[in-house]
C-alpha cells in the first residue's frame, strides 16, 4: 500500500471511530426540535408528545423551538443550517414536501440538507361541502361538476396550500375544473364553506370531523389510500370513483444532513419505541392522526416520492409564490 493510500485509510478510520464515540456520547446538550406553525396546533400537540417522552430517555431535555412564517421554510432553513450532530430535530410536514416546487427560491434544499429519521404520523384530509349542495357523494359531486364546469367554488386556507392542492389533484385525477376562493388561513376557509359562500373544500380531518359529525357539514371521503380509524364510515376518494388518489397531511421528523447515521438510528428507535405508547397512540387518534414510526430508509423514500409527487400537482395547478 502506497503512502497515500495509507493516510486515506486512516482519516476514514479516524472518521469513522469519531462517528461512533459521537454516537457513544450523544446527546451532550439539550436537544432542539424546530417546529415550523405556532404552538396550539396539530404539529405543536405532535412534537412535544415526542420530545417529552424522548427526553427520559435521552437523558437530556429536548425542547421545542416553535418558528412559525412562510409555510414552515424559516424553521426549515434554521435546521438546515444548525451543526450536524443530532441535537437539532425538525418536524416536517406536507408542505415540506410542496415547498420545493411552489417557492421559486429556497435558502435550503429539502432534498440535499436534510437526512429523514422517521415518519410519525399519517393525517387525511376530508372532502366536505355545504349541506345545501344537492349531492351526497363523490360520483353524485363529480356528474355535477362535469355538467358545470368552473361553477363550483372552493374555499383554501391560501394559494399552494395543502387544501388547494389536495383539490387541484382531486380535480385533475376526476378530470372536472373547479374554481379557487384562497383565504388567510383554514378558520376562514371552513367559516365560508360554513355559511355557504363557497360550497365545499379539502381540509384537515381534525377540523371537519366534528363539524361532521355535527351536521355542520357533508362528508364525502378521506383522502388517504385507506379510511380513517376516526371515521371508518367515511369512504375513501380511491374507492369513491377516483381510483389512486392517496394523500395525507403527514409529520415526520428530520435532522440536518451529515448527522452521523448511528444518532439517527438511535432517534429513530427512540420515536418507533413511542409511537408504541398507549396513551401516544390513542391521543394522536383522537386527532385523526395514525402513528407511523417508519425507518430512516422508508421515510427518506416516501418523502422523495411526495416531492415528486406535489411537483407534478404545482405544475399542472399553475401555482407559485414568490
Amino acid at each position: 500500500m502506497n503512502r497515500m493510500a495509507t493516510l486515506a485509510c486512516l482519516l476514514i478510520g479516524l472518521a469513522l471511530s469519531g462517528a461512533a464515540a459521537m454516537a457513544q456520547t450523544y446527546p451532550a446538550k439539550p436537544v432542539r426540535f424546530i417546529v415550523g406553525f405556532p404552538p396550539g396546533g396539530a404539529t405543536d400537540v405532535v412534537a412535544r408528545a415526542i420530545s417529552q417522552n424522548m427526553a427520559d430517555a435521552l437523558g437530556q431535555p429536548v425542547v421545542v423551538d416553535n418558528r412559525a412564517g412562510a409555510a414552515s421554510n424559516i424553521a426549515a432553513d434554521i435546521a438546515a443550517t444548525s451543526p450536524k450532530d443530532g441535537h437539532t430535530l425538525f418536524l416536517g410536514t406536507v408542505s415540506f414536501s410542496i415547498n420545493r416546487s411552489l417557492y421559486k427560491k429556497l435558502p435550503y434544499d429539502a432534498l440535499k440538507d436534510f437526512a429523514a429519521v422517521s415518519q410519525v404520523t399519517d393525517t387525511p384530509f376530508m372532502f366536505v361541502a355545504h349541506p345545501s349542495l344537492p349531492v351526497k357523494s363523490v360520483k353524485e359531486f363529480t356528474t355535477l361538476a362535469r355538467a358545470r364546469p368552473g361553477q363550483l367554488n372552493y374555499a383554501s386556507s391560501g394559494n399552494g396550500t395543502g387544501s388547494h392542492l389536495f383539490t387541484a389533484m382531486f380535480a385533475s385525477m376526476a378530470g372536472v375544473k373547479l374554481t379557487q376562493v384562497p383565504y388567510r388561513g383554514a378558520s376562514f376557509a371552513t367559516t365560508s364553506v360554513l355559511s355557504g359562500e363557497t360550497i365545499f373544500m379539502f381540509e384537515n380531518i381534525v377540523t371537519t370531523l366534528p363539524l361532521a359529525r355535527a351536521g355542520k357539514l357533508r362528508a364525502f371521503a378521506v383522502t388517504t389510500i385507506k379510511r380513517s380509524r376516526a371515521a371508518d364510515d367515511i369512504p375513501t376518494l380511491a374507492e369513491s370513483g377516483v381510483p389512486g388518489y392517496d394523500a395525507n397531511a403527514w409529520f415526520g421528523v428530520f435532522v440536518p444532513a451529515g448527522t452521523p447515521p448511528a444518532v439517527i438510528n438511535r432517534l429513530h428507535a427512540e420515536i418507533s419505541r413511542i409511537l408504541k405508547i398507549p396513551e401516544i397512540r390513542d391521543r394522536f387518534r383522537a386527532l385523526g392522526a395514525e402513528p407511523a414510526g417508519t425507518t430512516p430508509g422508508e421515510f427518506a423514500a416516501f418523502f422523495r416520492s411526495e416531492v415528486a409527487k406535489w411537483a407534478k400537482v404545482v405544475k399542472e395547478s399553475g401555482a407559485q409564490v414568490e
